[in-house]
């Protein structure tokens, strides 16, 4: 007798998120949605995870999947006003007051309104 039994195997990629879990600013689609990630290639047999493969850092989107390596100084932005720690001549943008509209007492159409006595133009 003789069994028919199908090996099935692979070597898929799985990311897990790692350190400090503050969104950072994609710098492709401009969200803030970029995430440190650890990457890790296993062999599976069977979806059973065996072996690691490779494993690398990553800076990740989660809403595009750009990705790339982590590298030494060099970190996606916070979110608001472009801030990157650690950049040179860096400064807020400047606060000003505005004033209101000289017509800021009007907003939109008003109509004028006959009255009994009037005739029109």
């Amino acid at each position: 007798m003789f069994f028919f039994l199908p090996l099935v195997f692979g070597c898929p990629t799985r990311m897990k998120p790692e350190g400090d879990q503050t969104p950072r600013v994609c710098p492709k689609c401009h969200n803030a949605s970029t995430i440190r990630v650890k990457s890790r290639q296993w062999f599976e047999l069977c979806f059973v995870p065996l072996i690691p493969m490779s494993s690398q850092h990553l800076w990740l989107c989660t809403i595009c999947q750009w990705s790339v390596p982590l590298q030494q100084g060099w970190e996606p932005a916070l979110p608001g006003y472009g801030f990157q720690p650690g950049a040179q001549g860096w400064q807020a943008p400047p606060y000003t007051q505005t004033s209101p509209p000289p017509n800021g007492a009007q907003h939109g159409y008003e109509p004028a309104y006959l009255t009994t006595n009037q005739k029109p133009t």
